[in-house]
């Protein structure tokens, strides 16, 4: 099983990987995203500050995990929202199943949640026979190709303009090269009928806020905002890691998720919610959940090293600065959580035997490091699970075999001079097969250091 996986996702990053095409779309979608990001930073009188401030707060709240979780249930129940929690993704999906059956519902409308993806809740509604409109063009654009979000971010960064414009064509019979903004508009107009006629909205969050009882959402479309208040009733799905103590810490986290997600100063929505609707108010669901879900967490949690993954505040940074995520893109990890960010949670947040992989998927430049907002150490974090991975005895056979060998080898001084045809027979007969066909084996010098040595040589 492990093995088929492997050779699963070896196969879909080489066939990516060598796709000049796959690799000129990423390639021009990321570097925008990089020139964005760049005039972006320039808001901030002290960036690093900023970064390191980020990062204690999170520190701060991961290590009152639940103190922050309980005070956040008690502010928002008081003013008649319903908190529930969701051990696992199994769970969660139940109790969301459970609310569908109760408001008599065959529609839901969703805006972009990357955790809904974690817990597979598409696919489970689909089997219960309740039809799921993903409302942010991004992810409604994946969802008409039956496929996952290939960026935390951006969905569809591996489409261009005319791909989406064949796409619509085919389905809608829209002009073959409608304009980005004729495909908008039509969108519009699909999806402001189904908002209207929905009576659940299921959308995630990206901070609760404990000191206030608050979610709070931003985006860029305004889907999220008709999703939470047009239907009489809003689901919102929460990893319990989200959590900031205070709505005064929305200051600094705002600004940086903005600028290092998509090179905003500021994303255009910004919406606190605090409860359902009120009898003062207007707008608003009538009834709110708020589900809280672990799935893996308290084990992330309860681990002091990577505890630290949990500041991420999913902006994608990571995966626009890794090298490997830029050639093989977000598919080829068959992961809700792609890229350097995944390498780390999803051993951790689904079966470590069948993810353990994801985290050889690394040069271990640090990049990833580098560009986190809130200075998660992830290069650290992904040997830390190779780590893991050896003590489990994960690694296939074959390279467990080739690195005995060569430890073997190494411990040999005879051995390592012997004549250069020699090694390279050997290396060929014997290292070359694991070393990877479309990887240029090292070459062997004609002497070696000990024998230059030897000589006087060096």
């Amino acid at each position: 099983m492990q093995q088929d996986i492997l050779s699963t996702f070896l196969n879909q990053a080489d066939q990516k990987a060598f796709s000049r095409r796959h690799r000129q779309t990423i390639q021009f979608n990321i570097s925008r995203y990089d020139e964005k990001v760049a005039i972006g930073k320039q808001q901030f009188a002290d960036l690093e500050k900023a970064r390191q401030l980020a990062k204690n707060i999170k520190w701060q709240a991961i290590e009152n995990l639940p103190t922050l979780l309980l005070e956040f249930e008690r502010n928002f129940t008081a003013r008649g929202g319903k908190v529930l929690w969701a051990e696992d993704a199994a769970q969660a999906r139940i109790l969301i199943k459970n609310i569908l059956i109760e408001q008599k519902t065959d529609l839901v409308v969703k805006s972009k949640s990357m955790i809904t993806e974690e817990i597979e809740l598409n696919d489970f509604l689909a089997e219960q026979d309740i039809e799921v409109l993903e409302t942010d063009l991004g992810e409604y654009i994946v969802q008409l190709r039956n496929e996952t979000p290939y960026h935390i971010i951006t969905p569809a960064m591996h489409l261009n303009k005319a791909d989406v414009a064949e796409l619509f064509h085919q389905k809608f019979a829209t002009p073959a090269d409608a304009t980005p903004a004729q495909i908008m508009a039509f969108v519009r107009q699909q999806m402001r009928a189904k908002f209207a006629q929905a009576q659940v909205g299921i959308t995630g969050a990206n901070f609760i806020i404990a000191d206030t009882g608050s979610i709070l959402i931003t985006e860029n479309e305004g889907n999220a905002r008709l999703t939470s208040t047009l239907p009489p009733v809003h689901i919102a799905l929460v990893g319990i890691e989200k959590v900031l103590p205070s709505v005064q810490d929305l200051d600094v986290f705002l600004p940086l998720l903005s600028t290092y997600g998509t090179g905003q100063q500021l994303t255009v929505y910004n919406t606190l919610i605090s409860a359902p609707q009120q009898k003062n108010e207007k707008d608003g669901a009538q009834q709110m959940y708020v589900i809280l879900i672990d799935n893996g967490r308290s084990r992330l949690v309860a681990d002091p090293k990577l505890r630290e993954s949990l500041y991420c505040i999913r902006c994608g940074s990571c995966l626009n600065n890794c090298p490997v995520y830029k050639n093989i893109g977000g598919h080829t990890y068959d992961a809700p959580y792609p890229g350097p960010i995944g390498a780390v949670l999803m051993p951790h947040l689904g079966n470590f035997e069948e993810n353990a992989h994801l985290s050889n998927a690394s040069s271990l430049c640090g990049a990833c490091t580098e560009s986190c907002p809130v200075k998660i150490n992830l290069h650290e974090l992904i040997l830390y699970n190779r780590h893991l991975e050896t003590e489990k005895n994960l690694k296939p056979t074959d390279e467990q075999r080739m690195w005995k060998m060569w430890a073997w080898l190494s411990s040999k001084r005879w051995l390592m001079n012997t004549p250069r045809f020699a090694k390279r027979w050997f290396a060929k007969r014997y290292l070359m097969p694991l070393w990877g066909e479309r990887r240029v084996f090292p070459q062997f010098e004609g002497k070696t250091f000990n024998q230059l040595w030897k000589k006087g040589l060096v």
